[in-house]
């Protein structure tokens, strides 16, 4: 780990974790926002955990770290024997030398008052094992159906894009479940760990602003493939995962899959009116996928495309991750 060349002995209050990969531009903004933080520079540090890691990444911690006096202690952290942001953010906060550790992402804005909010909140419930933060995602009005399932995050109930954990807490639950190698779901795994230790409370006045990413048409087909890890999460919590996060199958999706499926074996059985049933059954629930997700979204002609090709796709390509996470995971998973 390389840090900056005027770190101190002194241990700070509070550790900022910051999981990064190949977003240089992203980290840059971020480690801006963090260095500007109305807080005692000499009370936090920043641990940039790059799961590259490459030079670019390097360059923009390296820029940071040079900055004039003032400025908070920030360690670099090339993160090579693990994947993804769990195994990152796990490295980053044991090497962190605060009591508290305060978890963002590369690609959010912290508000100046964001650390203060935090560490705040924690002095006032001294109980609580973890506080989370607010995050602010603006979309477009009316938005694409990307941008409103991207801003889901805003709502939930933690997110490690913004949240404080005590030190002995993660000891405690041994931080983030390596398995979850994608962006999703290794939150939720963590708060459910954490509520197993003690309470979890909100800090308000800990904001970060979160800007939802441009994305590539048809992008909610490939996201399908975080499915493979709702397998892992129901499999360890199975009661907590219908509660927060699915209280029932997708059983649209089933509805959809199963009768296009049956439409092949009978066309392929020469079973013709059987199959024209099936294939309406396919069509009318494929249309109603459709028309849910255009529902206060937007009605751009391009968008409408959109929403037609995924609407037929999604649901046979999320039941295919759905089974192959039960299968990987040994759990029976609807």
């Amino acid at each position: 780990m390389t840090e900056d060349r005027g770190s101190t002995d002194v241990a700070p209050v509070v550790s900022v974790v910051v999981p990064t990969w190949r977003r240089p531009d992203l980290l840059h903004r971020c480690l801006t926002a963090l260095c500007a933080q109305q807080f005692d520079a000499e009370a936090f540090e920043i641990i940039v955990a790059d799961d590259g890691p490459d030079d670019a990444t390097r360059e923009v911690v390296a820029r940071c770290q040079a900055l004039t006096a003032g400025a908070p202690r920030i360690a670099y952290l090339p993160v090579t024997a693990t994947q993804g942001p769990a195994a990152a953010r796990n490295a980053g906060w044991r090497c962190a030398r605060a009591p508290v550790v305060a978890f963002t992402d590369d690609d959010t804005i912290p508000d100046p008052l964001w650390l203060r909010g935090g560490c705040a909140a924690l002095l006032r419930e001294p109980d609580a094992v973890a506080v989370a933060g607010e995050i602010d995602m603006p979309i477009s009005d009316p938005p694409t159906d990307y941008e409103r399932d991207a801003s889901g995050l805003a709502h939930a109930e933690f997110a490690t894009a913004n949240c404080f954990v005590r030190r002995h807490a993660l000891d405690a639950v041994g931080g983030f479940d390596e398995r979850f190698t994608r962006a999703w779901r290794e939150d939720a795994d963590l708060m459910f760990a954490l509520r197993s230790v003690g309470p979890i409370s909100f800090a308000r006045g800990a904001k970060v602003v979160h800007p939802v990413r441009p994305a590539h048409w048809g992008v909610s087909i490939g996201q399908q493939s975080k499915v493979f890890f709702d397998a892992l999460l129901y499999k360890k919590y199975p009661a907590l995962y219908r509660r927060h996060i699915r209280p029932s199958p997708p059983w649209l999706y089933y509805t959809a899959g199963v009768a296009l499926l049956a439409a092949v074996v009978l066309l392929a059985c020469a079973q013709y009116a059987a199959a024209i049933v099936a294939l309406t059954v396919w069509a009318a629930s494929t249309a109603m996928f459709c028309a849910r997700r255009l529902r206060h979204t937007a009605r751009t002609p391009a968008h409408v495309a959109e929403m037609i090709w995924t609407s037929i796709a999604i649901p046979p390509v999320s039941l295919y991750w759905r089974v192959r996470g039960g299968l990987h995971f040994r759990v029976l998973f609807l």
